[in-house]
């Protein structure tokens, strides 16, 4: 090394040396730019991906493939899979055909950069040259950039593809001095050795922690001409094993699951690597490849970095169960299992993809409440300890759902998200209050059933009728709701208030029948007092679940997280005709004269 720096003086400029860094550093610069921006505009699609996901392996391929070619960076997708898999969004065995389709994605990089390659002097292909098109790719970057905001991810993308282009350009005319020195071409020769070629290529990989980048500066070296096929191919096939190391770091503290697709991911580079270089060098040396010792250029590189990465996935392919074994043989499971990490904060750097999760977790915190509600309502008619401990369990549940969401929400916000993300976390942040307040209130009517049970009182005939219309209402109130929410149905959400205001209105009628039944005896104070607090408790319930319809008509209506214009509204009487006929059907069907019919 000392060797070559001392050549170095004499043949390649100190400014060429500059070139180099300050080229590298646009290159790695405009590389990250360009990902986190494809990344971010890609995450906003990848919900309705996800959705499609099917068992077929083939699916997988295609769809790792696609995503990484979009977000250039195989790494990326990984730990993406990674978090999905630590979710429970997708299963090991759907991970592993993405996993190989990331590897043949991130080819696309590779093809792109070659275009510095082009030596013409024809107009098309001087126009295809990336010194012609990434500083106009630039200019229309900064200019989208600077006028509008709500394009700030299409601007940056074209802003760091500009970067990252006019870097490989400033690194190749760095380093064209290099072809001259003896030293730098000796060094080349040694890479030929496939071991040291693997070694090199996955060190530099680890380090930079992007596949795509280090082909790049490959593809830059290449320039100079001293680099032959030889001496390429290994340090590419280590390559593909260094990007390994970013999925490997995401996986620790993950489930089991998610740690063997990192090492899934190790193990489908590892062997690739092994079976394709024996299978070269048998074929190379029965045969003899009069390629081998030839200069190798960027396009050179491209294909030999494609065709790696497609006979890779070929060749392993018909083997994913395989893979699936070795991985569940290296980690294996525990014997007490474990729960999934159902917010995984892998998740973070894609906020479409970790807010879709929360709102699965909120809707799923949304049932539970409305079973704590359904078990408590049973208690009522008939009392059962466990049925009674089993509502308490919900409760706590529902409680770490909302502890542990409010916190996974709060990172979410501090992401750079679009307009209609930052509404919808805003909805889940707003409404996990109303649903645990729900579960309280359904631990609170348990023990109104248990307090009955303990003392051995029971209300009154009319107050029973009475009671059983109430809590019929609120019943279809907590299941609206809750559909509501899980759909954003606003059109379902119009229905949640009337009857909400009819839910108002029999608590009120009922109080007076009570004070009436007291003056008359045929009530007493005691169940006067546990009357009471069931409909207090009945009629809480039924303002939770208006608060979130409300929360869901503002926001997906008008995008403000604010309830109060939609409440307001209601109240000062600007209602529409349709409220009102759903207000007067909700009155015929819970009129507190006819009895409601209890379910079985």
């Amino acid at each position: 090394m000392i060797l070559i720096f001392t050549q170095m003086e004499d043949t390649v400029n100190i400014y060429d040396i500059f070139r180099l860094m300050g080229g590298l550093a646009m290159f790695l610069y405009g590389m990250f730019v360009m990902g986190d921006a494809l990344e971010k505009r890609a995450g906003k699609r990848l919900k309705s991906v996800l959705e499609q996901l099917t068992d077929k392996a083939v699916k997988g391929v295609l769809l790792g493939a696609g995503v990484t070619a979009v977000i250039q960076s195989s790494s990326a997708t990984t730990v993406m899979i990674v978090g999905f898999v630590n979710s429970g969004i997708m299963h090991l065995r759907q991970a592993i055909p993405v996993v190989m389709g990331a590897n043949i994605g991130t080819t696309v990089t590779a093809w792109i950069l070659s275009l510095t390659g082009i030596r013409s002097d024809s107009l098309l292909m001087s126009l295809l040259k990336p010194s012609t098109f990434s500083p106009i790719i630039a200019f229309v970057g900064i200019v989208m950039l600077m006028a509008s905001r709500r394009k700030r991810d299409t601007a940056s993308i074209l802003l760091g593809f500009g970067i990252l282009m006019f870097g490989m350009e400033q690194m190749s005319d760095a380093v064209k001095g290099l072809a001259e020195l003896q030293a730098f071409r000796d060094l080349m020769v040694m890479f030929t050795n496939p071991v040291l070629g693997v070694l090199v290529g996955a060190v530099i990989t680890a380090i930079i922690q992007s596949s795509s980048a280090s082909v790049g500066i490959l593809q830059a070296i290449s320039n100079t001409g001293v680099i032959s096929y030889g001496a390429a191919l290994p340090i590419i096939m280590g390559q593909n094993i260094g990007t390994c190391v970013t999925a490997l770091l995401s996986s620790i503290g993950a489930n089991r699951n998610a740690k063997r697709v990192a090492a899934v991911h190790l193990y489908f580079n590892i062997i690739g690597t092994v079976l394709f270089l024996c299978a070269f060098y048998l074929l190379d040396w029965l045969i003899g490849f009069s390629f081998t010792a030839q200069p190798v250029n960027a396009v050179g590189i491209a294909v030999t970095h494609t065709t790696f990465n497609l006979v890779t996935t070929a060749v392993l392919f018909p083997f994913i169960d395989r893979l699936e074994w070795l991985a569940r043989r290296t980690i294996k499971d525990d014997a007490q299992g474990e729960k999934l990490v159902l917010l995984d904060s892998r998740l973070l750097n894609t906020p479409s993809v970790a807010i879709e999760q929360s709102r699965r977790l909120t809707v799923e915190m949304a049932c539970q409440a409305q079973r704590a509600m359904q078990m408590a309502d049973s208690l009522l008619d008939k009392f059962d300890s466990k049925v009674f401990a089993s509502v308490e369990d919900t409760e706590l549940t529902i409680d770490q759902y909302e502890d542990r969401l409010g916190e996974y929400l709060v990172q979410v916000s501090s992401m750079r998200m679009s307009e209609a993300e930052s509404r919808e976390v805003t909805k889940l942040l707003h409404s996990i209050g109303d649903f645990e307040r729900i579960s309280d209130h359904a631990v609170n009517i348990s023990e109104v059933a248990q307090e009955m049970h303990q003392k051995g009182i029971q209300f009154s005939p009319e107050a029973q009728r009475e009671t059983h219309t109430l809590r019929a209402a609120v019943r279809e109130i907590v299941q609206l709701t809750v559909e509501v929410f899980a759909n954003s149905d606003v059109k379902l959400a119009e229905k949640v208030e009337p009857l909400e205001e009819v839910v108002d209105r029999l608590r009120a009628i009922i109080k007076d029948n009570h004070i009436e039944r007291l003056r008359s005896g045929a009530c007493t104070i005691e169940l006067g007092f546990v009357l009471i607090d069931l409909m207090t408790n009945l009629e809480r319930v039924s303002d939770h679940c208006s608060n979130i319809a409300a929360n869901v008509i503002e926001i997906e209506l008008r995008g403000s997280p604010v309830t109060h214009e939609h409440m307001r509204r209601v109240h000062e009487g600007k209602v529409s005709a349709a409220y009102n006929a759903q207000y007067e059907s909700y009155l015929h069907q819970y009129d507190i004269a006819c009895p409601v019919e209890q379910p079985d």
